[in-house]
């Protein structure tokens, strides 16, 4: 698959136009870092890597709902495994809909969303790089949010249990190494 980019500016728009919708326009920001990063981790990317990383997200633009289904805040916190699956499934799921929807090549649909599907876990050389390029963009733009919007809803241990997971995650050294001085700045006392 060569990075054409037919799909991926269509699969840009639909999701900078999902999150203006749901009245969170800043995510894009965080996504859009994420294609960045990733481009810098693995710089021969291909279209499919490219839509994961500016997709990966996109469930939260529709406020957790596909279908009848909602996905809610889960007691255990920002890392239950639940959710998290359930997320990456539902980004996938949206996106694969999407680029159906489009016309897209049916190889680069279920690579696009296998990437989406395992964002937050990694497994394959490829899903690591997006995991990782997600960790460093969150780091770099998704902090704040925690600090002025959940510090106070859900307490520091929560939060700095979010910000060690993001981190520990990471599996690239060098992604490692990028992300380290902005974790450690925001390491909750």
């Amino acid at each position: 698959m060569q990075v054409g980019m037919n799909y991926f500016s269509k699969v840009e728009k639909f999701v900078s136009e999902a999150f203006i919708k749901s009245g969170n326009p800043g995510d894009v920001k965080h996504l859009k870092r994420t294609v960045y990063w990733l481009k810098v981790l693995k710089p021969e990317l291909d279209e499919a890597m490219c839509i994961a990383a500016i997709a990966h997200d996109v469930e939260r633009a529709f406020h957790g709902k596909v279908g009848s289904e909602k996905i809610s805040s889960s007691p255990k916190g920002f890392i239950d495994e639940d959710r998290l699956k359930r997320h990456q499934e539902t980004g996938a799921e949206i996106i694969s809909d999407f680029l159906r929807g489009v016309g897209a090549p049916e190889e680069l649909v279920e690579k696009s969303t296998k990437l989406i599907s395992r964002h937050e876990i990694g497994g394959t050389d490829e899903e690591n790089f997006l995991k990782d390029a997600d960790s460093i963009s969150y780091f770099e733009n998704q902090i704040g949010h925690f600090i002025n919007n959940k510090l106070q809803e859900v307490g520091k241990e929560k939060v700095q249990k979010k910000f060690d997971w993001m981190f520990e995650r990471i599996t690239s050294p060098v992604a490692r190494e990028i992300a380290e001085p902005m974790y450690q700045k925001q390491l909750i006392d």
